[in-house]
């Protein structure tokens, strides 16, 4: 990754979006100007949310705007907000603003232009008609009929599950195996099965001490981690497909997944064939945005919410507002799967919180969020939102409806 193509894409977003904030404010280019320098005159600012403490934990003192080399050099200016009546940011956010920099010292916001949300996704009409006479003639063949005697439409059975699929004492898999199991008892149409598969960061995988089931043939001396995914993930997806010919399961890869060749975020799809997947199998990127009948889908297996939640600092009215509605809200105005720029430091196990420096070495350091920020770009959305977002995390299970925007969290 060349430091220059890094920064021409984070340059990039930030003048992606002053144009649109241009447009919809419908803003003269007069109104736009430097925030880092000296001017009684008001002005409106874009940049990047970033902090100026070493420790890189952002609060309201070390709060600062990062400009682009096209609109202020690529300077750093130091924020004040104290004269909002609310406000929400994280490392990486694109923001607006507008106030003055009189003392040439810190650039002092009076106001948040809002971002206007990208357009929600539509189906034309023909399409619509496409996809109801399809439902209709797949139901007649079916036999399902309503109390009335005519045909009736069965509803699209999607079941959704994010990894790890085992505990972290065993390599079983056995809540994968039940997955499977409710699968096939509700005649699942489609499968969607997030990362990680074989966890890179489980103890046994980490340590090498694992086994293979009995009957799969390889030599335990010559097993690999390809192996243990064949073994226990896809010779159960042949055979979930075999019982169920019209199912489609979608996989998505993990940055924690041991088989995946590319590890940093956006991540390239699998080799199916590599992997000995069902034809039914569709193996896709990390992002992905796919169409189920008229549904736009958004999938990430990246903990998105939780990074945002860790990392954001919230004051005056904007703390009243319910947690989840916030995280997710701010997600859909940026635009983006992952808008947290740069992604937090994983933190090592085994080193006691406070603990100063070689006290204690640490068990061993996950992987983290590892972003190639030079294809970042991936990871945007392109011209819609879709209708339905898919994104795992560690926070609490929910599903909530936001800006007219369907959010489901294993």
């Amino acid at each position: 990754m060349k430091l220059s193509e890094a920064s021409e894409i984070l340059d990039d977003r930030i003048d992606e979006f002053m144009a649109i904030v241009q447009a919809h404010h419908q803003l003269e280019d007069s109104a736009f100007g430097n925030a880092a320098v000296q001017s009684t005159s008001e002005i409106v600012a874009v940049g990047r949310i970033a902090s100026e403490d070493r420790s890189g934990k952002l609060n309201a003192s070390s709060l600062v705007l990062e400009t682009s080399r096209r609109t202020g050099a690529g300077f750093r200016v130091p924020l004040q907000v104290d004269a909002l009546g609310g406000y929400e940011f994280f490392p990486g956010k694109i923001v607006a603003v507008r106030g003055t920099n009189a003392s040439g010292d810190f650039f002092a916001v009076s106001e948040v232009l809002q971002i206007p949300l990208l357009p929600p996704s539509a189906s034309s009409q023909a399409e619509l008609e496409a996809f109801a006479a399809k439902v209709a003639s797949a139901s007649s063949s079916d036999g399902d009929v309503d109390m009335d005697g005519e045909s009736a439409t069965r509803p699209l059975n999607i079941m959704v599950a994010a990894g790890p699929y085992t505990t972290d004492t065993a390599l079983d898999f056995s809540p994968f195996h039940a997955l499977l199991d409710q699968a096939r008892e509700t005649c699942a149409d489609s499968l969607i099965l997030l990362g990680p598969f074989v966890d890179i960061e489980h103890p046994l995988v980490r340590s090498g001490d694992f086994d293979l089931p009995p009957e799969y043939p390889c030599e335990p001396d010559h097993a690999t981690l390809t192996d243990l995914f064949k073994a226990h993930f896809s010779r159960p997806l042949q055979l979930l497909a075999k019982e169920l010919p019209t199912i489609s399961i979608i996989l998505v890869p993990s940055v924690r997944d041991a088989v995946a060749k590319h590890v940093a975020y956006p991540q390239s799809r699998w080799d199916k064939k590599e992997l000995g997947l069902p034809k039914q199998a569709q193996c896709v990127t990390n992002p992905v945005t796919l169409s189920l009948n008229e549904t736009l889908v958004g999938i990430s297996s990246m903990d998105t919410l939780e990074m945002i939640r860790s990392n954001e600092v919230v004051g005056g009215t904007a703390r009243q507002e319910n947690v989840m509605t916030r995280l997710c809200s701010q997600m859909i105005e940026q635009r983006s799967f992952l808008p947290v720029f740069p992604p937090p430091l994983p933190r090592p196990v085994g080193i006691a919180a406070g603990s100063e420096e070689g006290e204690a070495q640490p068990e061993w350091v996950p992987m983290g969020a590892m972003l190639d920020t030079s294809y970042m770009k991936l990871g945007d959305w392109l011209n819609v939102r879709p209708d339905l977002l898919i994104t795992p995390s560690i926070l609490t299970p929910f599903a909530k409806v936001c800006a007219h925007f369907s959010f489901i969290l294993n």
